[in-house]
């Protein structure tokens, strides 16, 4: 089987005939990969020749963001751009823009040979309702508007709900991408920043306007939250969403549990990365932990995040022998 083809078995709950995928979702951070060139790594390799060097699927992102490149910078993280309805009607010129639809079909163009070859995976990366109007107006400020300006939130979401369908209108004219993830990062490691009533209140609505338009192209649709998403894996659904990731242990996310009480529900991820700076022993146990899960169908195993700098070269080739080991194991009887 192409990685493609695993890859579309198993979020639609297909068996596979050799292997599970192996993909590393989000790669790796820039200090790990420094740290593995100075342990051995070829000095010449980019993300795409790591993948190859350890033998991994490729799972490329397109994006297509509501922020222009040409837009102005955040003094600081976290800070925004905007902070009422003048300003953010004065930045508006740099979101939603022609040049960021033409810059995601020109990704495609490069990608669909080796798209319909089957040869790599393809994720198209939205900004999602909670994410986009936390990096207008900033992470505080955005959190005091759901109370002090809503008009502004939802002004913001409607907006950036026409730019995602245009999006997904002019993507699949040139491709199909294997799924959509939504970035928010909407929970920490006790669960959700927000409370079901304003989910339901500034984003449902616009992700049933944008999910129908993806769905209509038999295109899976998945979030990507940090945090303990658990409690909120309902009001998902509710909105049409069919699957969650990158499922971090170490804010307490139960991928078994998860799977139990959501059989249907899309996974990917939950390996927890904190145990790939230890011994083989523990990160077999990782694998053993998540196996039921691997065997169930609907879960792309990867790691819970990037992996981090911590883990030496030495260490990840020991888990990525142990993933193509736990892979196949996934599709025995």
């Amino acid at each position: 089987m192409t990685p493609r083809q695993r890859f579309l078995n198993t979020i639609n709950f297909k068996p596979v005939d050799d292997r599970l995928v192996m993909v590393e979702w989000a790669a790796w951070w820039d200090k790990t990969i420094e740290r593995w060139k100075n342990e051995g790594l070829p000095q010449d390799l980019d993300t795409e020749g790591i993948l190859d060097y350890f033998g991994f699927d490729k799972l490329l992102c397109i994006y297509a963001y509501g922020r222009d490149k040409e837009a102005p910078r955040p003094d600081a993280h976290g800070s925004g751009l905007a902070k009422d309805e003048k300003s953010y009607s004065d930045l508006r010129k740099y979101l939603f823009t022609d040049s960021s639809i033409e810059d995601m079909k020109n990704q495609a163009l490069r990608l669909k040979e080796r798209h319909d070859k089957g040869e790599i995976i393809i994720r198209l990366w939205l900004d999602g309702f909670f994410w986009f109007p936390r990096t207008i107006l900033g992470i505080e400020r955005h959190l005091y508007a759901f109370y002090d300006q809503p008009e502004l939130i939802h002004r913001i979401n409607k907006e950036l709900a026409e730019f995602n369908i245009r999006a997904i209108e002019e993507l699949v004219k040139i491709l199909k991408p294997d799924m959509v993830g939504f970035a928010e990062d909407m929970s920490y490691n006790h669960g959700p920043m927000i409370s079901y009533e304003l989910f339901k209140e500034f984003l449902l609505p616009y992700y049933q306007q944008v999910i129908p338009y993806i769905k209509k192209y038999g295109i899976r649709v998945l979030v990507d939250s940090d945090g303990d998403i658990t409690t909120m894996i309902p009001w998902l659904k509710e909105a049409g969403i069919e699957g969650v990731y990158p499922l971090e242990r170490q804010a307490g996310v139960d991928l078994c549990k998860i799977r139990e009480e959501y059989p249907d529900f899309i996974l990917l991820g939950g390996y927890d990365k904190m145990v790939m700076m230890r011994d083989e022993a523990t990160m077999r146990a990782e694998f053993e932990r998540l196996l039921p899960v691997m065997k169930s169908g609907g879960y792309i195993p990867s790691v819970d995040h990037q992996t981090p700098p911590e883990v030496s070269l030495e260490n990840f080739k020991i888990y990525v022998r142990l993933f193509k080991e736990y892979c196949k194991k996934a599709i025995e009887n």
